[in-house]
C-alpha cells in the first residue's frame, strides 16, 4: 500500500514533537538545544532499536516499553496458570493442589530473592566478574524508568528487571515436574532458595550479563562465544537436568511400575499446553528486548517449532501406537517450544521447522524409551522434555543461527569475542557443546550437594502414609475436588 508522502511528513514531525518535549526536561538548560538532524536521527535509533546518541539517552522508547511490559505478563502466564494446570493435570486427583501450591509458592519465594539480590548478581556488573553480577542493584537499588544501556536503549530498566523475574520465576517451576507427588513442600521451597543462589543466578549471569562467560554476542571478553536467545542453557537444561538428579536421589513414587498413575485430567493438562504456548510468544519474542525485527522473527521461528514439533509428535503416536493422544500432541507442543528457545531470534523458518521435527523425535525417544530402560521416576516427564530438549536446542542453535536473521551475530561485541567468525565460517557448535557442558556440570554438581545437605538436615520425603494419602490434604489442609 503507498502512503502520500505529505502523511508521512505529517507523522514524522509530530513524532519529533512529542519527543522534543521528552528531551526538554531531560537536557540541561545549559546545553544547546538538539539540532533537527539530531531528532531526526535519535527517532530513527527509536525505530530500528538503535543508539539514541546523547539526544534521547535515558528516556524510554514507549512502544518497547509496552511490548516488554505485555512480554512479562505473558512469561508469568506461563508460570501462574500455564505450567500450573499442566502439571496438575498430570497428576493425581489426591497431589493436583501441591502441585499449585508449589507453582505459587516459588513465584512468591524468587519475588523476594529477585528484589533482594537475584537481579543485581545476574545483570550487576559491579563484582567485575565473568561469573557472577554486582551488588549495585541490591533491592531494586537505583532500579528506575531509565533504561540500563548495557541491555537496552529504550527499556526501562525497571520493566527489563520485572520481565527477566519472570524467567527466574518459572525455571525451578520446572523442576516439580520430576519430582511431583513425593518431594515436602518445605523440602521443595529450602532447596529453590539455595539452588538459586548457586545455580541460577550465576548461569543467567554467564550467559546473559554484560560481562558474562558465555556472552559471545555482548560481552567482547567471552571465553566461550555462545549463544542463548531466550533460554536453552539458563531455563530448560539448568532445570531439567537439575530436576533428574532431585528425581534419582528422591527415589520413585510409592507403587511406581506396579500402581497406575495416569493423569487424573487431561482437560487441565491440554489448557495449561494452550496457556503455556501463548505465553511463550513473550518468552521468547521477548527476548529480544525490544519491538523489533529481531522479535518479529523470533514470533514466527516459535509458531512454527511449536505447531510441526505437536504435529510430528502426534504422528509418531499414530504410526507406532495406532493413536494420536492428547498427551502427545501437548509434549510435541512443549518439546518444539523448548527446543527453539535458545535458537528463536537467531534461525530462519527453514531452521524453526528442521527444529520442529527434531524436537519431536528426540524427547519422544527420551519419554518413551530412555525411561522405559533406566527406570527412574521422572513423573512429568520434565527431563525427557526440557533437559533434552533444552540440551538439544543449544547444539543446533549452533548449526542453524544465521546472521541474516540476527545482525548481533556479527556485531562489534561478537566480532571481538570471535562468535562472528564461528558464524560466518562454521564452528559455532563447538561453542555451543562447551556452553553445554559448563551448563551441565554446574547444575548436576550443585543439586547433588543442596539435594543431600537438605536431606540430611531436614528430609526431602514426607512419611509413607502422607505420600499414600496424597500430599493435598496433608501438607495444605485442602483437597482439590469435592468428594
Amino acid at each position: 500500500m503507498h502512503i502520500p508522502q505529505r502523511i508521512v511528513r505529517h507523522c514524522l514531525f509530530a513524532c519529533l514533537a512529542g519527543l522534543s518535549c521528552l528531551t526538554a526536561s531531560a537536557i540541561a538548560p545549559a546545553h544547546p538545544a538538539p539540532t533537527t538532524e539530531q531528532r531526526l536521527a535519535a527517532l530513527e535509533a527509536y525505530v530500528t532499536n538503535g543508539d539514541p546518541g546523547k539526544t534521547l539517552t535515558g528516556i524510554p522508547g514507549p512502544g518497547h516499553n509496552a511490548w516488554m511490559m505485555t512480554s512479562a505478563a505473558l512469561v508469568l502466564f506461563m508460570t501462574l496458570p500455564g505450567l500450573a494446570l499442566f502439571y496438575g493435570g498430570l497428576v493425581r486427583r489426591k497431589n493436583v493442589l501441591s502441585v499449585l501450591a508449589q507453582c505459587l509458592g516459588i513465584t512468591g519465594l524468587v519475588t523476594i530473592l529477585w528484589w533482594a539480590f537475584g537481579y543485581s548478581l545476574v545483570f550487576g556488573t559491579s563484582f567485575g566478574s565473568a561469573f557472577l553480577g554486582g551488588s549495585e542493584f541490591f533491592f531494586l537499588k537505583d532500579v528506575t524508568s531509565a533504561p540500563n544501556t548495557n541491555y537496552a536503549y529504550w527499556v526501562s530498566q525497571n520493566v527489563f528487571a520485572m520481565y527477566q523475574l519472570m524467567f527466574a520465576i518459572i525455571t525451578p517451576a520446572l523442576i516439580v515436574g520430576a519430582i511431583a507427588e513425593r518431594m515436602k513442600f518445605s523440602a521443595i521451597i529450602a532447596f529453590v532458595v539455595v539452588w538459586m543462589f548457586v545455580v541460577y543466578f550465576p548461569l543467567a549471569h554467564m550467559v546473559w550479563g554484560a560481562n558474562g562467560f558465555m556472552n559471545g554476542v555482548w560481552n567482547a571478553d567471552a571465553r566461550i562465544p555462545a549463544i542463548d536467545f531466550a533460554g536453552g542453557t539458563v531455563v530448560h537444561m539448568s532445570s531439567g537436568w537439575s530436576a533428574l538428579i532431585l528425581c534419582l536421589i528422591l527415589g520413585p513414587r510409592l507403587g511406581f511400575g506396579r500402581e497406575k498413575m495416569a493423569p487424573h485430567n487431561m482437560v487441565l493438562c491440554m489448557v495449561g499446553t494452550g496457556m503455556l504456548w501463548v505465553g511463550w510468544y513473550g518468552f521468547n519474542a521477548g527476548s529480544a528486548v525490544a519491538a523489533d525485527g529481531v522479535a518479529a522473527s523470533a514470533f514466527m521461528t516459535t509458531t512454527l517449532a511449536a505447531g510441526v514439533a505437536a504435529f510430528t509428535w502426534g504422528l509418531i503416536e499414530r504410526i507406532f501406537r495406532g493413536h494420536a493422544s492428547i498427551l502427545g500432541f501437548c509434549s510435541g507442543a512443549v518439546a518444539g517450544l523448548v527446543v527453539i528457545t535458545p535458537a528463536a531470534g537467531f534461525v530462519d523458518s527453514t531452521g524453526a521447522v528442521v527444529i520442529g521435527v527434531v524436537a519431536a523425535v528426540v524427547p519422544y525417544l527420551a519419554c518413551t524409551k530412555l525411561k522405559a530402560v533406566f527406570g527412574y521416576d521422572d513423573a512429568l516427564d520434565t527431563f525427557g522434555v526440557h533437559a533434552i530438549g533444552g540440551t538439544l536446542g543449544a547444539l543446533l542453535t549452533g548449526l542453524l543461527a544465521t546472521a541474516s536473521v540476527n545482525g548481533n551475530l556479527t556485531g562489534p561485541a561478537a566480532t571481538q569475542s570471535g562468535l562472528a567468525g564461528l558464524v560466518t565460517h562454521g564452528g559455532l557448535w563447538l561453542a555451543q557443546l562447551k556452553a553445554i557442558g559448563f551448563t551441565l556440570l554446574l547444575s548436576i554438581t550443585a543439586t547433588v550437594v543442596i539435594a543431600y545437605a537438605l536431606k540430611a538436615i531436614m528430609g526431602l520425603r514426607p512419611t509413607e502414609e502422607v505420600e499414600r494419602q496424597g500430599l493435598d490434604l496433608n501438607e495444605h489442609g485442602e483437597e482439590g475436588y469435592a468428594s
